[in-house]
């Protein structure tokens, strides 16, 4: 008996164990302004990068809203422009999850200081087709992201996505 309430308190505190390591890593992103070097600007804006793009990857929509303001200026290419984080997320909803994979092409990333913003942030992204590589090939193509630090949040208030095209092979 004794063992199986022991059990049972070690369930109910598992939830609170997840909550505790989820704002542990919400919060290994450092504030703008304790930010002291290009190399923690780099470091910073890559692992928000990496954690933005898994959560596409893996289509997890609540987090992938959540790297946005609500107010967000999409501009692409050859989609044209999407206004607001819920409409940029039901694109990706529509368009992207279960189609599309996104990965950044090694050595690309530029990030740049924004004094009293937060950071811009360019490269070359990679686009796969999961299971239709050999039908619809793989894509490349260039963004910007502009990242806003602000109310203790690090979020994209704007995008540029251009110059999408066949990689090569």
């Amino acid at each position: 008996m004794k063992r199986l309430i022991a059990l049972s308190r070690i369930a109910l505190l598992l939830p609170l164990l997840a909550l505790l390591v989820a704002r542990a890593e919400a919060q290994a992103i450092p504030s703008l302004e304790s930010i002291k070097s290009q190399e923690e600007l780099d470091k910073a804006i890559a692992s928000l990068d990496a954690d933005l793009f898994d959560s596409y990857n893996r289509c997890d929509l609540e987090k992938f809203s959540s790297f946005f303001v609500d107010d967000v200026e999409f501009y692409h290419d050859q989609g044209g422009v999407t206004l607001g984080r819920d409409k940029l997320t039901d694109s990706v909803k529509k368009n992207i999850c279960g189609k599309v994979t996104r990965e950044l092409v090694p050595g690309t990333l530029q990030v740049h200081y924004m004094k009293g913003y937060g950071a811009v942030e360019m490269g070359v992204h990679r686009f796969h087709h999961p299971g239709h590589e050999d039908t619809e090939g793989v894509g490349e193509g260039r963004f910007i992201h502009l990242w806003q630090y602000k109310d203790g949040a690090w979020k994209i208030t704007r995008v540029i996505s251009y110059d999408h095209h066949a990689a090569a092979k």
